[in-house]
């Protein structure tokens, strides 16, 4: 057990999935109701510089995975945060006590993302991200099952249900005993 995750008296979240699943929504409903930060990782880039450049194929920014993490890591070793970004192999596992992937079924992510104006091979690309299950597996790939969980982000009410359910896992975690 990594010294910061055992410091640490309240838990980190990482809230993942395709662009489109509610990942924003629900991570500051989440952090309201828990009194926990909320970084949306996004926003971090944009704002603080944390890229090396903007991708004229995909429309968005290639971020800098070290220059996010260095940003992060401080607060990271506090705890008491809820991340929100699509991906997850580069942040440190020891970050993280739970790894939330939403999920949403793809008629209803098709209408979101195309609402929000992707087209053509980012909104494919998206589309297939989600038919295929890439974060899903990529998460499973990059943290302990046990701290994996997918849920349903189809609509108001699992976006209420999730908040919930994840507000109570928060109250009850508990820091994990150091063994020596």
């Amino acid at each position: 057990m990594s010294r910061s995750r055992s410091r640490r008296v309240r838990p980190n979240v990482l809230v993942t999935g395709t662009p489109g699943t509610g990942k924003t929504t629900m991570s500051s409903l989440l952090a309201d109701a828990a009194a926990m930060r909320h970084f949306n990782v996004g926003d971090l880039v944009r704002q603080k510089g944390l890229h090396d450049g903007w991708d004229d194929h995909l429309h968005c920014h290639v971020i800098n995975e070290d220059m996010v993490c260095d940003e992060l890591e401080d607060s990271m070793e506090e705890g008491g945060n809820i991340v929100d970004y699509h991906g997850c192999d580069f942040f440190p596992e020891r970050w993280f006590d739970l790894v939330v992937v939403l999920q949403t079924d793809n008629s209803v992510l098709h209408d979101r993302l195309t609402s929000r104006g992707y087209m053509g091979a980012k909104l494919t690309n998206n589309i297939e991200c989600e038919i295929f299950q890439v974060l899903l597996e990529e998460e499973r790939e990059s943290y302990a099952s046990e701290i994996v969980m997918p849920l349903h982000s189809n609509n108001v009410e699992d976006i209420s249900r999730n908040v919930a359910t994840l507000t109570e896992w928060i109250n009850n975690w508990r820091p994990p005993v150091q063994s020596n």
